[in-house]
């Protein structure tokens, strides 16, 4: 598998995810690796992702159900999700949309979003400086493994401090943690 900075973070998301049971619903899905991890794990998984794409390439496996659709205009059921995971797709719809996930967990569920920010301090580039040796180091160990996802690609365009402060209302109590390759884990305990 050709290196990918969000297939990186897996293990880290996964340790967040219950094991043995429950629903789970992964947001912007792509080709469903992470949605067949925590199939692996026990869990029910409804797969999202609104490009017909990659909806098209995705794997099948068991304990997953793969829907093209556009997670802001779904009627997720309330109280029902023990995990709900956005991997680099939350920056692909309003920051808000985070609210409908939040009342889409099951109580004591979790969203844990690996998410993109808009580089607009000294530390952003500083961080985003310390990635590029690191990046290139990555991608020459994995040359010539696998292929590139067909997901669509956008710059986001809230910034971590921005980020920040909408997490702050919408999703209070969250913790939010920049990590190399440009992003940024949000993690939501809903009580």
């Amino acid at each position: 598998m050709a290196f990918d900075h969000n297939d990186h973070y897996h293990r880290r998301l996964l340790r967040l995810a219950p094991s043995g049971g429950g629903k789970a619903l992964d947001v912007g899905c792509g080709t469903g690796r992470f949605a067949r991890r925590l199939a692996e794990r026990g869990l029910e998984v409804d797969a999202v992702d609104p490009a017909s794409e990659v909806i098209e390439a995705a794997t099948p496996a068991p304990g997953v159900r793969y829907h093209h659709a556009d997670v802001t205009r779904m009627e997720l059921p309330h109280d029902h999700y023990a995990y709900i995971s956005c991997l680099a797709s939350i920056h692909h719809m309003p920051f808000g949309t985070v609210a409908t996930l939040r009342d889409a967990l099951a109580p004591g569920g979790v969203l844990a979003i690996l998410g993109c920010y808009l580089e607009s301090t000294a530390t952003d580039y500083a961080w985003a400086l310390a990635a590029v040796p690191v990046n290139a180091a990555a991608r020459l160990a994995k040359a010539g493994r696998g292929t590139a996802s067909p997901a669509p690609v956008k710059r986001p365009e809230l910034s971590l401090t921005e980020i920040r402060r909408e997490a702050a209302v919408l999703l209070p109590g969250a913790s939010l943690r920049r990590l190399l390759f440009w992003r940024y884990l949000l993690v939501y305990r809903r009580p």
